[in-house]
């Protein structure tokens, strides 16, 4: 019966085991199906929203005065409160077009979690203040992407700009370039 317990534990305790760690190889592609489910904001002027979290924690050592984290980083896509308005994309291109805007926000996203993991693991730290340097980073970190998500929403016109949307399309990828390239030299 113990034997039998401490099975079922080891199964339940596995998939937790796994929740943090992330896929860098590559953004969450959205679809309208999987990832849309919550209840649309009818006073909201936009079609869609796409709601996203951040998270990251880390484990610390001091070894010879010497500060070294163990990251945990996570980006993940609220489904139950990111929404659609169904009425308003019922023309096939005006869906697609939206939801490849809304794939923008995802592949910022995308972004700042290379950028957290090259950022915060690549760093000397001050063994006395190291979980304020830490905190302050990752509050950088996420002020200059919150900053790039709102930007990105205000010149492409929330995806209404076609030529501002293609703009964003190569920033956005040139980015992603940059920061899978700076991540897999410090890697080697």
């Amino acid at each position: 019966m113990k034997r039998l317990i401490i099975s079922i534990l080891f199964l339940l305790a596995l998939p937790c085991t796994f929740a943090f760690k992330q896929d860098l190889s590559q953004p969450v592609q959205l679809d309208w199906e999987t990832h849309f489910k919550g209840k649309a904001d009818m006073r909201s002027p936009f079609f869609a929203l796409t709601a996203m979290t951040w998270k990251y924690s880390y484990e610390s050592t001091v070894y010879r005065n010497r500060v070294v984290i163990k990251l945990k980083n996570e980006v993940s896509i609220d489904k139950n409160r990111s929404w659609v308005k169904w009425d308003k994309i019922k023309d096939p291109e005006v869906r697609a077009s939206l939801l490849h805007h809304e794939q923008g926000h995802a592949n910022i996203q995308y972004i700042l979690l290379l950028e957290a993991e090259r950022v915060l693991k690549n760093r000397n730290y001050s063994v006395n203040n190291y979980k304020a340097q830490i905190s302050d980073l990752a509050n950088q970190i996420s002020s200059f992407f919150d900053t790039m998500q709102r930007n990105y929403d205000d010149e492409t016109e929330h995806g209404g700009n076609h030529k501002m949307q293609a703009r964003w399309d190569e920033i956005i990828q040139d980015k992603m370039d940059e920061s899978r390239a700076a991540l897999a030299e410090l890697q080697k």
